[in-house]
């Protein structure tokens, strides 16, 4: 299916929803009976209440996990079991990722949704596969090839979305196409910083490729929320970077879950996205261009680097060298 489209700007295009607004609010009236969605990571924090909202709405939701049992366990208490399929995935693991997208296709004809939301952040040092950064390549090429070896069904479905989750962690370094890896050095939050900037520019081309089939993408910043993605640090360096205070008491301005889950959703779903894609979406809308003169600049909008079409080709053809894999070769 192709559709008319023009480009679509960086601007807010007054949702109705903002920062407070949750997955619930933004899901209520859709209906998403007979659509099929795939969300990463969806056993934990933000994905298990995005998880949450699609079951609500009717959808047939799938959760690719690591851990196995783990995932089962939380759906099952989230009361969610019943309504989830669970299926093995390691998105460190290039080969899982590929056997879990030849069983997807074996047993689904299209995908209407897929979610992009599982990561790991300022991690120790880690190599995996033939030596890459393990948040690199967990983050951005673990999904690269999901969406890549998922084409098929993607395009079938003909009017499907795919949200990659970046953050304002995009603002702390751009894609280090000269030392991706960090061998020169290894710093954990530069690491992260050009992840959460890869996914932001792979929404960028995978809209541009994938437009005239139906596809479109959309980068997400959920926002501050305390999950699971804070595991590898520590309580003082969490202090010592405002999120909470000596107690522990996280600071004012940080979402719950739910509240966290919901620009996801908004980007999955929301009819006023219709004929939209390859920008990037704060608090359930598109964002502004971040304004280097205001003081909240290292919290809001999108730093040009982020959206920058040039190096979203480029990203992509690093991305289908390392891997091997590229549906639009």
């Amino acid at each position: 299916m192709s559709e008319h489209w023009t480009e679509t700007e960086q601007h807010p295009i007054g949702s109705g929803f903002g920062h407070g607004s949750t997955a619930k609010e933004v899901i209520d009236g859709i209906n998403l009976q007979g659509k099929t969605a795939i969300v990463t990571g969806g056993y934990s924090g933000l994905g298990l209440e995005t998880v949450r909202a699609l079951v609500s709405a009717g959808a047939d939701v799938t959760v690719p996990a690591r851990r196995l049992e783990h995932a089962r366990s939380v759906l099952a208490d989230a009361g969610l079991s019943g309504a989830v399929h669970v299926e093995h995935m390691d998105l460190a693991d290039q080969d899982s990722v590929k056997d879990f997208a030849a069983r997807y296709l074996a047993g689904h004809e299209k995908l209407d949704i897929l979610i992009n939301n599982a990561a790991i952040m300022a991690s120790p040092e880690q190599r995996v596969g033939p030596g890459w950064e393990a948040q690199f390549a967990t983050n951005h090429l673990g999904h690269y090839t999901l969406v890549n070896t998922l084409w098929p069904a993607l395009e079938a479905s003909g009017n499907a979305r795919v949200v990659s989750l970046s953050s304002t962690g995009h603002k702390i370094s751009p894609v280090r196409f000269e030392d991706f890896n960090f061998s020169t050095g290894y710093d954990k939050w530069q690491a992260y910083g050009q992840a959460k900037t890869a996914n932001a520019l792979f929404a960028v081309e995978l809209d541009r490729l994938g437009r005239e089939s139906g596809v479109r993408a959309f980068a997400v910043h959920p926002g501050g929320i305390m999950t699971e993605l804070q595991r590898h640090l520590p309580k003082e360096e969490m202090v010592a970077a405002g999120w909470m205070n000596a107690e522990g008491k996280v600071r004012e301005g940080f979402k719950t879950p739910e509240q966290g889950a919901a620009t996801s959703v908004w980007a999955a779903t929301s009819p006023a996205l219709a004929g939209m894609g390859g920008v990037y979406c704060e608090d359930c809308d598109i964002a502004n261009p971040t304004d280097k003169a205001s003081p909240l600049s290292r919290y809001q909008g999108v730093d040009a680097h982020a959206v920058d079409k040039a190096d979203a080709r480029k990203l992509w053809a690093l991305s289908a060298e390392l891997t091997g894999i590229n549906a639009f070769g």
